[in-house]
């Protein structure tokens, strides 16, 4: 944004630059013009301003409107022409001055007008140089159709080159954000399989230990294995949901796993494993939870997940009431955790659970409240609406 704005000014101050000096090339003709004007041409005193104005400022136009400086120019030349007589000694039937203008806005014209324009502004000069220029009474002067055509089609290629270049550079800039923006899909391709790599690895690890270990271990109670299948579980859960949130970062040509999101039928089985785990948790089901729509489903689920774990890590130990009721057009979610029975284990960072649910909640609509009860537990209560 910088950079354009900073090429915006230069473009601004050259323009400037260029029609002061265009400004300033116009009054120095008009002040040869005029005095001259009496030489080449017999001409009334009161009218010469007028006539000199009209050879010398269509120059004015040559960036605003070139075109349209060409027009008057070339039209003030043939009424010269038809209305004054050159002076004794004079063939000309306009000034050079004038001359050198109508050179100026052609080749003006072929930079900036369209093709048509150029072909009509270069054939009627050709035809105005050709019928009044000295000996054109014995026939029409083909040198100067070619020298305007010349000039003409040098002004055209110009612009072709100049227009080739602009496009260049923009597509280069394109170019430069494509491979900036490829770049940063690189670098998450790249995280993606890092924590692919670490993370798979150790998760892989804790399920493969906690299924091997009632094997390895001897004399394992009931109440042991029941626990390590419990782990054993819960890390294959946890390895495949990151699996499937890494797979977004991936941009190697790899596709991320398609296994089906959570969904609200789903909160039950959640927490039933939290139960295994050890954690006090009832879940109280209101409704038929296959009416909640997926994505709505997504954000019960994930509430109900980041709270219980939430209460694991805030307040372990105390029991934890879950309740999901489904009424017409709206899913009711509570989490309730009585006050902790240990002391708190510290946390690793600073958290943004409550504010990544209030994020999800509010992505479908939905409004999510969160605080202590008075008598010292958690509450975190949700309404979504279903449509």
């Amino acid at each position: 944004m910088t950079g354009h704005l900073r090429s915006a000014a230069r473009t601004i101050t050259a323009r400037t630059w260029f029609d002061l000096g265009t400004v300033a090339v116009g009054l120095i003709l008009y002040s040869i013009a005029w005095p001259t004007l009496f030489v080449t041409h017999e001409v009334p005193a009161a009218l010469a301003p007028l006539l000199s104005a009209l050879a010398v400022f269509p120059i004015l136009f040559v960036r605003v409107n070139p075109a349209l400086g060409w027009a008057v120019s070339a039209g003030s030349a043939l009424l010269l022409s038809l209305v004054l007589s050159p002076t004794e000694g004079n063939d000309l039937p306009f000034q050079v001055v004038h001359v050198i203008v109508l050179f100026v806005l052609l080749f003006a014209v072929a930079l900036r007008a369209s093709a048509p324009i150029v072909v009509v502004a270069w054939a009627a000069t050709s035809m105005l140089f050709a019928t009044t220029m000295p000996g054109s009474a014995s026939g029409p002067l083909w040198g100067w159709p070619i020298g305007f055509g010349a000039l003409a089609l040098f002004g055209y290629l110009l612009r072709i080159l100049v227009v080739s270049r602009r496009r260049l550079e923009q597509q280069e800039e394109v170019t430069e954000l494509e491979r900036a923006r490829r770049a940063i899909l690189e670098e998450k391709a790249r995280i993606a399989r890092d924590l692919h790599d670490v993370v798979a690895h150790h998760m892989s690890m804790v399920v493969v230990q906690a299924q091997t270990a009632p094997y390895r271990i001897a004399n394992v109670d009931p109440a042991a294995r029941t626990e390590f299948e419990s782990i054993g579980a819960t890390a294959r859960t946890a390895l495949n949901e990151i699996r499937g949130m890494l797979g977004v970062l991936r941009s190697d040509g790899q596709l991320p796993e398609h296994a089906p999101q959570p969904t609200a039928a789903e909160v039950p089985a959640l927490c039933a494993s939290a139960l295994r785990a050890g954690m006090p948790v009832e879940c109280t089901v209101v409704g038929d939870l296959t009416l909640v729509p997926d994505t709505t489903g997504l954000v019960v689920y994930r509430v109900v997940q980041e709270s219980m774990a939430n209460s694991a890590r805030h307040a372990p130990g105390a029991p934890v009431h879950v309740t999901v009721a489904v009424d017409p057009g709206l899913v009711a979610v509570t989490v309730l955790n009585a006050p902790a029975t240990s002391v708190p284990r510290p946390a690793a960072g600073g958290g943004h659970g409550i504010d990544g649910m209030r994020t999800r909640v509010a992505a479908v609509g939905g409004e999510l409240r969160a605080g202590p009860t008075p008598t010292g537990g958690f509450e975190v209560s949700a309404k979504l609406p279903t449509h």
